[in-house]
């Protein structure tokens, strides 16, 4: 895998999370804390049923063999648990562009700073490291809990994909896109380095 753009394994640290390269080993764990249903809302399907799940995450591990993608569990040090999952995917070296995306957490991480611990890792990653020109974010339309959470971290709107999915109940989500641009960077970090410290100042 070192002819791959991201090479194998990376591990990212944040100020309160690792990102580990997901391994079969995690599943058990990723599967526990994937069980509340409140999750999976605007998802195209429930990752929390076991054959849906196997089938998701088996297949990223094959995606990462062929450098589509690349998966993490989020590892929260204090609690020393697997709290959610994030990735790497569309992943497109010659474009040097990526999506940060399949990203879920326990809901009773929603709200803190985990987010942005999570984020500011990633990119730093994706704009210090791989030298990437563009990374986007996507969210189903109506989501306005991550549409938020995208803003927050410095994501730029750029429009809806219409119809954009087909969904495990044979319904189509559409797509609600954002980016962020490599010159773009510098001022977004400084925000997120800033959003991350108050967050963790209270709590």
């Amino acid at each position: 895998m070192n002819n791959h753009w991201i090479s194998h394994p990376t591990s990212l640290h944040g100020k309160i999370i690792d990102l580990l390269p997901l391994e079969a080993c995690h599943f058990s764990e990723l599967l526990t804390a994937a069980s509340d249903k409140r999750i999976w809302e605007f998802y195209t399907g429930d990752w929390s049923q076991p054959k849906r799940f196997q089938e998701i995450y088996n297949g990223t591990l094959k995606s990462r063999e062929e450098g589509k993608e690349y998966p993490f569990v989020i590892y929260h040090r204090e609690k020393q648990r697997i709290i959610g999952s994030t990735r790497f995917l569309d992943i497109a070296p010659y474009d040097k562009r990526l999506e940060i995306g399949g990203t879920w957490l326990m809901p009773e991480y929603w709200g803190t700073a985990i987010n942005f611990d999570c984020k500011l890792a990633l990119l730093t990653h994706c704009f210090e490291v791989l030298g990437t020109n563009r990374v986007q974010l996507k969210t189903q339309h109506n989501n306005i809990r991550s549409r938020t959470a995208i803003e927050k971290i410095g994501g730029v709107y750029e429009g809806t994909l219409r119809q954009h999915m087909l969904k495990d109940d044979g319904t189509f989500r559409s797509s609600a896109y954002f980016s962020i641009l490599t010159e773009e960077w510098p001022e977004k970090k400084e925000k997120l380095q800033q959003a991350l410290a108050q967050k963790l100042s209270r709590q």
